[in-house]
C-alpha cells in the first residue's frame, strides 16, 4: 500500500495524486508511545472496529485518556479516508465536533488520535431500550440541538463547507457531560462557497 505521507516536526504532509503539497499542523506520537498508552493494542483497550480499522483506549503517561483510530493494513480505501479525515477535521474546531489531539505515522502504522468520549457511541444508547429510557426527553432534546450545531457549523459557519456524508448514530460520540460530538469524517467531502448542494457522484456510508 503506497503512503504519500510524510512527516516534517508537528507538520504532516500529504502529497496528493496531482502531486501538490498540503501541509497540515498536528502533533505527531511516536510508534511507541502509543503502543505503551494502549498496553501493546491489548483486546481489552479495544473499544470497537469500523471501515478505518480498530479504535482502542490510550492512556498517555501524564493521565489523559484519548482514543487511538488504527488504520487497517488491508484497508486500501482506508489510507485515503484517513488522509481525508486528517486534512478536513485538523482545520475544524467545534464543541459538537469531536477534537483531533495528532496522529502517528510510522512505517506501516497510520493512527488518528482523538479526544476519548467515555459515554460511546449514541447508538449504544438509542438501540437499547433500558439505557434510552435512562436519557430521558430533555437529554433526547439536547443531544439532538447538539448534533444540529455541529451540522450548521460544518454546512454554515466554518472557513470549509464540508458535507460528512456518513452522519448516523454510531459516529456521534457522547463526552461525559452527555454533549454529542459527531465523528468520522473519511467520507466528508468540501464544497464551494457558492454551492447549495454537492454532487458526491457515488453512495457512501452505510
Amino acid at each position: 500500500m503506497e503512503n504519500n505521507v510524510m512527516m516534517e516536526g508537528n507538520v504532516m504532509i500529504d502529497q496528493n495524486a496531482e502531486g501538490k503539497r498540503e501541509d497540515v499542523e498536528l502533533p505527531l506520537f511516536n510508534l511507541a508511545t502509543i503502543a505503551t498508552a494502549t498496553n501493546n493494542f491489548s483486546s481489552n483497550n479495544k473499544l470497537g472496529e469500523g471501515g478505518f480499522g480498530p479504535v482502542y483506549k490510550a492512556t498517555l503517561i501524564d493521565g489523559q485518556e484519548i482514543a487511538v483510530k488504527r488504520l487497517s493494513r488491508s484497508s486500501g480505501q482506508g489510507l485515503s479516508e484517513f488522509k481525508n479525515e486528517v486534512v478536513l477535521i485538523a482545520k475544524l474546531q467545534h464543541r459538537n465536533l469531536v477534537r483531533l489531539l495528532g496522529c502517528c505515522i510510522e512505517g506501516e502504522e497510520n493512527m488518528l488520535l482523538y479526544e476519548y468520549m467515555p459515554n460511546g457511541s449514541l447508538d449504544s444508547f438509542i438501540f437499547d431500550q433500558s439505557r434510552a429510557k435512562a436519557l430521558g426527553w430533555s437529554m433526547h432534546f439536547n443531544i439532538i440541538c447538539g448534533i444540529a450545531r455541529g451540522l450548521l457549523y460544518l454546512h454554515e459557519d466554518s472557513r470549509l463547507r464540508i458535507i460528512h456524508r456518513d452522519l448516523k448514530a454510531s459516529n456521534v460520540l457522547l463526552d461525559s457531560n452527555m454533549s454529542p460530538k459527531i465523528s468520522d469524517f473519511g467520507m466528508a467531502r468540501i464544497f464551494g462557497g457558492d454551492q447549495t448542494e454537492g454532487n458526491t457522484n457515488r453512495v457512501v456510508g452505510t
